[in-house]
């Protein structure tokens, strides 16, 4: 399903080159939950970027479902995103001059072009929002922002999603429902989900544990899931 080789990122600071990424290798298949850790400057969160194709690699390429993303020029990729790739921010990143209806049918309008009003009520219903479809972001908490960032994520039953410490901004109780919600889907749709986190109690939920130091795979562990 993902598919990642000599994967490397660099930056310029002046005249010195720092080096985020130094090679990274593996595989996800399908269905699999894999949780990135590492500490601040590991490099997991410049990784997630690279697997969702929303920057370039200094080297290295990176498939989903067998399809090369990270060389394609924009246009092709943003198509790619759409159809294949669901992301949940841990900022939420819902547009704020829509509801949280027309949040969630966003996607399908920029890349399907059908009627998907079905579907984001059908999504928006089974996170819980059923009375809160026609409310602005500002008028929903943080919890319920993050379920419509949730349901937008699988509105067009991508292959893989991707989440950036999904749960980072939000109380315990809150947090540990987003969870829920993440491996509910996870488990019912089929949908790979990879998630970069800090919590070891999250990650201790997946299925395999990926975690990163100075740039480089440390450690990539099956484990049972809890």
């Amino acid at each position: 399903m993902i598919e990642v080789t000599g994967l490397t990122r660099s930056i310029r600071n002046g005249r010195r080159t720092v080096e985020i990424l130094k090679g990274i290798d593996f595989t996800v298949t399908q269905g699999e939950f894999v949780a990135i850790m590492g500490s601040s400057g590991s490099g997991k969160s410049t990784l997630l970027g690279l697997l969702a194709g929303l920057d370039t690699p200094t080297s290295g390429d990176v498939k989903i479902t067998g399809e090369s993303i990270s060389y394609l020029p924009e246009d092709k990729l943003a198509q790619v995103r759409g159809k294949k790739i669901g992301f949940v921010f841990q900022s939420y990143q819902l547009i704020p001059t829509l509801t949280a209806l027309e949040n969630v049918l966003l996607p399908y309008e920029l890349n399907d072009g059908s009627d998907g009003l079905a579907r984001a009520r059908d999504l928006l219903l089974s996170v819980g929002l059923e009375r809160r479809m026609d409310h602005y972001p500002v008028q929903l908490s943080g919890g319920e922002q993050q379920r419509v960032a949730i349901a937008r994520a699988f509105m067009l039953r991508p292959p893989v999603v991707l989440a950036d410490e999904p749960t980072g901004n939000l109380d315990s109780a809150n947090g540990s429902h987003v969870l829920d919600l993440l491996l509910e889907m996870n488990r019912t749709s089929g949908t790979t989900l990879v998630m970069v986190t800090h919590d070891p109690t999250i990650a201790a939920l997946a299925s395999r544990r990926i975690v990163l130091k100075d740039g480089l795979v440390v450690s990539d562990e099956l484990q049972a899931v809890q």
